[in-house]
C-alpha cells in the first residue's frame, strides 16, 4: 500500500510561503512528490484554497493539482511566475485552457499511461451489467439465495452484438480489443468527422456518422474528452436513436451525458442498463442515480490500479521537473 503522508505547509528546510517554487494540492500515489522536492526544495504540499495554498500562488513556478480541483483565469492572475500547471489526470476540461496557452503556461497530464487500467474498468462495468453481477452478489448476500434456478437472473450475451465507440483515441482502440475478443463487432465515432476506418491493433472498424452508430449500438461506450464539441453530446434526441435495451457506458465524463435523459429512458425500459464511472458535477452524485433500476455506479476508479496511480505521479512529476529546468 502506498504510504499515507500528512500535507504539510512548509518542506523539511523549512522554505517560505513566499518562496515557493512548486506547488502542489496534495501527495501522489509513490514517491514522487518527495523526489520532486529533493530536485526542487521549494515546494510546498497544501490543499487547494487553503491560506497556505494561495499564499504560495505569488510565488510558484509550477501548480500540481487533481481532477476535482478546477483552476480559473482568476487563478491565474494570482500566479504571475507561473510555468507550468501538472494535473493527475488525462482530462484537462477543469484546466483555463486558452487562458494558459495565452500566457505561455505549459499543461502536463498524464496521457497514455492509464489506458489500459480505464479500458478494464469500461469492460468492468458492461460484464457487470449485462450478467447482473450487482444483483447476484446481493441475492447472496441476503441468504435468500435458494440455489441455481433455470431463470434465476438471466442476463444479456453479448457475442455477435455491436458496440459503439465514442472516441477513437488510446483507452476507444483499448476497449475495442476487449470487446471484441468477447466476439463482439465494434463501430466507432470521433468528435472531427474524420471517416477513415480505425485500426484498432487486432482488426479494423469503421467509422461512422453519430446517427447512424447510435442506430446500430447494443453497447454504446464514452471514450472521448469533455470539450465544446461534446458537452451534452448525447441528449434525448440522440438516446432515442439507440436500439431498445442497448446498455450504456461511462468512464470519460458526465458533462458528455443528458443525465435526466438517461435515467428517465431506463425507467422506460428503453434502455437495458448504465454503468457509470464519471458523472456531472461529480461528486455531487443526483440523487436520483441511487433509486436508478439497471445500473452500476462507480467513484471514479478508471485509472485506480496501484501500478497506474504511480505511473501518473511520476509521469507527471517528470513533465513538472523537465519544464522548470528548460
Amino acid at each position: 500500500m502506498p504510504q499515507q503522508r500528512n500535507f504539510h505547509h512548509m518542506n523539511k528546510k523549512g522554505t517560505s510561503l513566499m518562496n515557493i517554487r512548486v506547488l502542489a494540492t496534495s501527495t501522489l500515489v509513490g514517491p514522487y512528490i518527495d523526489e520532486l522536492g529533493l530536485r526542487f526544495p521549494e515546494l510546498c504540499v497544501a490543499p487547494c484554497r487553503s491560506s497556505a495554498w494561495k499564499a504560495g500562488l505569488a510565488s510558484a513556478e509550477a501548480l500540481i493539482v487533481l481532477l476535482s480541483e478546477p483552476l480559473t483565469e482568476a487563478d491565474l492572475d494570482l500566479c504571475p511566475n507561473l510555468r507550468v500547471i501538472g494535473t493527475y489526470s488525462v482530462g484537462i476540461n477543469h484546466l483555463p485552457i486558452t487562458s494558459c496557452q495565452s500566457r505561455g503556461i505549459r499543461i502536463v497530464n498524464t496521457q497514455g499511461v492509464l489506458t489500459d487500467a480505464t479500458a478494464d474498468l469500461a469492460l468492468t462495468l458492461l460484464l457487470s451489467l449485462t450478467r447482473r453481477v450487482r444483483e447476484g452478489e446481493a441475492l447472496v448476500r441476503s441468504g435468500h439465495w435458494k440455489g441455481w434456478a433455470p431463470d434465476l437472473l438471466l442476463g444479456t450475451g453479448l457475442t455477435g452484438k455491436t458496440c459503439g465507440i465514442l472516441g477513437s483515441g488510446p483507452i476507444g482502440r483499448a476497449f475495442a480489443r476487449r470487446v471484441w475478443a468477447i466476439g463482439m463487432k465494434v463501430i466507432f465515432w470521433n468528435r472531427e468527422g474524420n471517416q477513415k476506418p480505425v485500426d484498432f491493433g487486432v482488426d479494423i472498424a469503421a467509422r461512422l456518422p453519430l446517427d447512424e452508430l447510435l442506430r446500430q449500438s447494443d453497447v454504446l461506450s464514452l471514450h472521448c474528452p469533455l470539450t465544446d464539441t461534446t458537452r451534452g453530446l448525447l441528449n434525448r434526441e440522440k438516446l432515442d436513436l439507440l436500439p431498445h435495451g442497448a446498455f450504456l457506458i461511462n468512464t470519460a465524463r458526465g458533462g458528455i451525458l443528458d443525465e435526466q435523459a438517461v435515467m428517465e429512458l431506463l425507467h422506460q425500459g428503453k434502455i437495458g442498463g448504465v454503468g457509470l464511472d464519471v458523472y456531472e458535477n461529480e461528486p455531487d452524485l443526483d440523487p436520483q442515480w441511487l433509486v436508478a433500476p439497471r445500473t452500476v455506479l462507480l467513484p471514479h476508479l478508471g485509472s485506480a490500479t496501484l501500478e497506474t496511480r504511480e505511473a501518473m505521479a511520476k509521469l507527471l512529476c517528470d513533465g513538472i521537473a523537465e519544464s522548470l529546468l528548460t
